[in-house]
């Protein structure tokens, strides 16, 4: 609690210290604001506020707010941003004074559209490493599975990112496990990404406004994860006008709207999406077949509302619900099992402008994710269910004391509970409640401060501290184990009694130095803590994988990221260039034991602890500007693990460790009807572990498995293309819509999936045959989605 006080009292006394020291130059004043689109009204998020043409300037914060300090004087103030056409002002600065940016978007205005938002030298100007901000318009230009666009996907064409596997839209960051990357909707954390068992994400791109990957280098901010952060933000709403959005594509359909409640000062935006695979199947299921009633379909509805009580007060209120149903019948063994999954988030946000230089934006949220499955057989049921669930109260505030220095500093509480798999069942009237594992409960907080300091032209330094803690708490039952795991005494904790505490420091520091204008260097070190782990035994995240905190069991995961590039621009930043080495080492990693089975036995009983390590080389080129765009991402990299308890005390690759990845991400505006998209993908294949030897024991077929990983599969790669056509009606119509046409793995390239082993004849006869077979899922597949808007 003392070290508590003691950063708070930092806190206030660099604000004071700050506050005294410009008060002290009576002749400095500030311009604040805040960026926003001319026609909609929404908040420009990373629009470029900078002085007489100068690298001088301020990036607008998450919500559109902008604060600069300069001496008196006349200026011009540009806002610039790359998917924006350019503002600029001249401001007589002889008082404080505020001015709102509203500028026109380039596709409204038919004009060049940059691919990513943000400033076109970001990349060389800014200290952060390991950054890159996508636009939803950008996202929307790059060949979809099955027509639906995904920003998960999207995220794994970037070097250092490495997918799940076929379809999948989990992924792996610089030799992190995917547990290890911290994904927000609106602040709030989302737990299980993805739809169909990972095949599709839950974002929904008619909801989604843009979206932040953090692959290095991550700002004392964010914590809570190893590798990455993805930071996703809905839209606000039109504040001007009423808008509808929607698209039908051949195994989802979605429909947005938003529009004013009250204009220019409260406005919202519902948006929903569902497939109809269940319905379209539905009549083809006669009604005698034993397995009507059976199907599957997943939901998305994105919700948000906000209220401008004035320039310095705003409200907004969010949430997310989504959900999976698999239902089975088999009417012939009086069989039926339905399982639903999904997540539900809720946040409320209160932005407030202290004065012209503090910003700051309170956080109250809620997210649960929880999978459930019920079983019936004749008068026999039984249900089971897991999940995790998180209150949490959150406060960032923006200080802007010099325009060479940009603080922000804050807090955040949260309180989990995390359910185990709970079972019961029923027999007539005879009810089943087993013996289950307890839920853990647990409060997790930090406080951070970080400072953005651009030290003359040539140094820039994003650099802060985060200080984080973590405790498990009551109710809880401790039981003292024999070596057998049976139950030989135990110690009871009441409700919030604490159980184990963990903390920590984790310091963060970016450095950039400019060779010139259009070259610069970087280099990084950050530490992180994480607290709550999710162990797979699939290789990937499923459903049934469960959330684990950190307990008197299991330690906080820790890392030390090294990171270090060159950054290089090209024809007045037309094209970007850049080359990432980087070194991550991470402690307390853990994975189930060697011959785990799953059962109702609380997990952490069957883990072991290692270490492990991940190294490599980052080539990005990018096209930014012009009709033809796209860029090039290569990755060279390996990843390691050691566990006393796996692979007999020696290192071994992970599954997702590949040597070579390479993407290639190109569009092609034609003229104003056709744009076309085409990626090019390529990875070494997946690590994995094989039987080497088959013995017959007792008349029994007995395998014997190699070292763990020993052996890959067959690369991955693939090309997709897409086709987007938009009718120019001769007169101007309400109704404009566009089609997209699509085609996933053009020359049907058979990629591994996983591989088994199929057995023929019998030993008893000597015809005894063990063959490897390969089970691949996806050949050529076509897609067409019909998008709209009025």
């Amino acid at each position: 609690m003392r070290f508590f006080c003691a950063i708070v009292f930092t806190f206030s006394y660099c604000i004071a210290f700050s506050q005294e020291a410009v008060i002290a130059r009576a002749n400095r004043f500030s311009l604040n604001g805040y960026v926003r689109d001319s026609l909609s009204g929404e908040s420009i998020i990373g629009a470029t506020v900078s002085v007489n043409g100068q690298s001088k300037g301020v990036a607008s914060n998450q919500y559109g707010f902008y604060s600069i300090t300069l001496d008196s004087g006349v200026y011009k103030i540009t806002v610039s941003h790359v998917s924006y056409i350019g503002k600029a002002i001249t401001v007589d600065l002889f008082s404080n004074q505020s001015f709102n940016f509203d500028i026109v978007s380039r596709t409204f205005a038919n004009s060049e559209v940059i691919v990513y938002s943000k400033r076109r030298d970001a990349n060389v100007k800014n200290a952060q490493m390991g950054k890159i901000d996508l636009s939803m318009t950008q996202i929307k230009n790059i060949p979809a599975f099955m027509g639906e666009v995904d920003l998960l996907k999207a995220i794994q064409l970037l070097p250092g990112i490495r997918n799940a596997g076929e379809g999948n839209a989990g992924f792996y960051v610089r030799g992190g496990g995917a547990d290890q990357n911290l994904i927000l909707l609106d602040d709030a954390v989302v737990y299980n990404t993805g739809h169909l068992f990972g095949f599709f994400s839950i974002f929904n791109s008619d909801a989604i406004k843009n979206a932040s990957l953090i692959k290095g280098g991550m700002p004392a901010q964010y914590g809570g994860r190893l590798s990455s952060v993805i930071d996703v933000n809905m839209k606000d709403g039109n504040l001007n006008k009423l808008q509808m959005d929607g698209g039908i594509g051949l195994i989802a359909s979605r429909f947005s709207i938003q529009g004013p409640l009250k204009k220019n000062k409260a406005s919202f935006i519902l948006s929903a999406r569902r497939t109809y695979a269940d319905a379209l199947a539905k009549p083809f299921i006669k009604k005698s077949s034993s397995f009507y009633g059976s199907g599957y379909f997943f939901y998305d509805l994105n919700a948000k509302v906000n209220y401008r009580f004035s320039e310095k007060d705003r409200l907004y209120l969010s949430g997310y619900f989504g959900r999976d149903v698999f239902d089975f019948n088999n009417a012939k063994r009086s069989f039926k099992t339905n399982i639903p999954w999904g997540n539900a988030t809720a946040t409320l946000r209160w932005n407030h402008v202290f004065n012209r230089r503090l910003f700051s934006n309170t956080t109250v949220l809620f997210n649960d994710y929880n999978f459930k499955f019920s079983a019936q057989q004749e008068s026999f049921e039984i249900g089971l269910s897991s999940g995790i669930r998180d209150i949490s109260i959150k406060a960032d505030l923006d200080y802007y004391p010099l325009p060479n220095h940009k603080l922000k500093f804050g807090g955040l509480f949260t309180y989990h509970k995390f359910i185990p798999n709970v079972v019961t069942g029923r027999q007539d009237s005879i009810v089943f409640t087993p013996n289950n594992e307890s839920t853990k409960y647990a409060a997790e907080s930090a406080l951070y401060l970080q400072d953005d300091w651009e030290i003359g032209e040539k140094w820039k330094v994003n650099y802060g501290l985060r200080w984080s803690n973590f405790t498990q708490i009551g109710p809880y039952k401790k039981f003292v184990r024999d070596a057998n795991g049976n139950k030989l005494d135990s110690t009871e904790y009441k409700s919030f009694e604490p159980v184990k505490n963990y903390g920590g420091l984790e310091p963060r520091i970016t450095v950039r130095y400019a060779i010139n204008d259009e070259t610069s260097v970087k280099a990084a070190v950050t530490k992180n803590i994480q607290y709550i782990h999710l162990v797979s035994n699939a290789g990937t995240t499923l459903p049934t994988d469960l959330w684990v905190p950190s307990t008197y069991i299991v330690k906080p995961q820790i890392s030390w990221l090294y990171a270090a590039g060159l950054f290089r621009n090209f024809a007045d930043n037309k094209y970007e260039a850049s080359l990432e080495l980087y070194y991550k080492d991470m402690q307390n990693q853990v994975e189930y034991a060697e011959g785990y089975t799953p059962s109702l036995n609380d997990p952490e009983n069957e883990f072991v602890f290692g270490k492990g390590w991940s190294y490599g080389a980052e080539l990005f080129l990018n096209k930014t500007k012009g009709r033809f765009t796209g860029w090039i991402g290569y990755t060279l990299s390996w990843t390691w693990r050691k566990f006393s308890q796996l692979n007999d005390g020696e290192k071994y690759p992970v599954k997702y460790d590949r040597r070579h990845d390479l993407s290639v991400v190109m569009n092609y505006e034609k003229n104003i009807k056709w744009k076309f998209g085409a990626v090019f993908v390529y990875g070494t294949g997946n690590a994995v572990t094989l039987p080497e030897r088959f013995y017959i024991i007792n008349g029994v077929l007995t395998q014997e498995y190699s070292r763990l990983n020993q052996y890959r599969m067959k690369a991955y790669h693939r090309i997709d293309l897409s086709a987007t056509y938009t009718p120019v009606p001769k007169k101007k119509r309400k109704l404009s819509s566009y089609w997209v046409f699509s085609i996933y793995n053009l020359y049907s390239r058979l990629n591994p999936y996983f591989i088994y082993f199929d057995q023929t004849g019998s030993a008893a006869n000597g015809d005894l045959r063990v063959e490897a077979r390969q089970v691949s899922l996806f050949p050529i597949l076509p897609a067409i989605t019909w998008n709209f808007k009025f």
